[in-house]
């Protein structure tokens, strides 16, 4: 496999299978600051779907300050997306999870166990990008303690962690996978957050990528990193995890 990787990566020429799951992105209308509506939902996970995804697990903020969502909440509209979805005969597998804010309405779910996961109890989580959570570590333990494998999102865009790179390393020590934005690889977000997601990448660290679409300007910017060596080299240094999810 590492063979065929290395021989790929010199075609830049990456098998769909090996991204054909999305396990990030905002496509739940109405919901956050992803798609606004049915439409734009449908169009989205149409062009997805072009692109080579046949599985999306979208991901909802849920964040008390901001985007106020339930699980309850969350399944009832992705209920109405699949109905949608068949009707226009659009042939994809969506299902939900959702994006936690680590904050004190997270810590209340968690303790209650009223967490949306994906895979095998998968839980992807956020927080500020300029500042580290007080009791960081604490609160990962806590989300290990309750039976559940925690996912960083986006890692690479944690802007203090950049100035304290080895925050990542004590990360991976402690069991925290990471997921990277594919369209961070081109500098997308900045300059700076592209060096630390080649570092990452360089590093192995990397377990899951995802898209992260909240919009078409998401995805015109994916389409040219799935086009890219930026994708092999991703797969040419690590085990990403997507495809065990199909």
């Amino acid at each position: 496999m590492i063979r065929l990787v290395k021989q790929l990566f010199q075609k830049n020429d990456i098998p769909q299978n090996l991204y054909s799951v999305d396990i990030h992105s905002h496509l739940l209308p109405g919901l956050d600051d992803g798609a606004k509506d049915m439409q734009e939902s449908i169009e989205l996970i149409k062009q997805l779907k072009e692109l080579g995804f046949q599985k999306l697990i979208t991901t909802p903020h849920i964040m008390s300050h901001k985007y106020k969502n339930s699980a309850e909440k969350i399944y009832q509209t992705l209920s109405l997306l699949h109905a949608e979805l068949k009707i226009r005969k659009i042939d994809i597998i969506v299902e939900a999870a959702s994006e936690y804010y680590l904050d004190t309405h997270f810590m209340s779910l968690l303790k209650k166990r009223e967490i949306l996961t994906f895979g095998d109890n998968y839980l992807l989580f956020e927080h500020a990008y300029n500042l580290k959570p007080a009791n960081y570590e604490s609160l990962i333990f806590e989300i290990k303690l309750s039976g559940y494998k925690p996912v960083l999102a986006h890692p690479e865009r944690y802007l203090f962690m950049h100035k304290d790179f080895e925050m990542y390393e004590r990360l991976k020590e402690m069991g925290v996978f990471f997921q990277l934005n594919l369209n961070s690889m081109d500098g997308y977000y900045s300059k700076d957050v592209q060096k630390i997601a080649h570092k990452l990448v360089e590093r192995g660290w990397i377990d899951f990528i995802g898209s992260d679409t909240h919009h078409a300007t998401h995805l015109r910017h994916l389409k040219k990193v799935l086009q890219s060596k930026n994708l092999a080299k991703i797969f040419q240094y690590n085990t990403i995890l997507n495809q065990k999810l199909l």
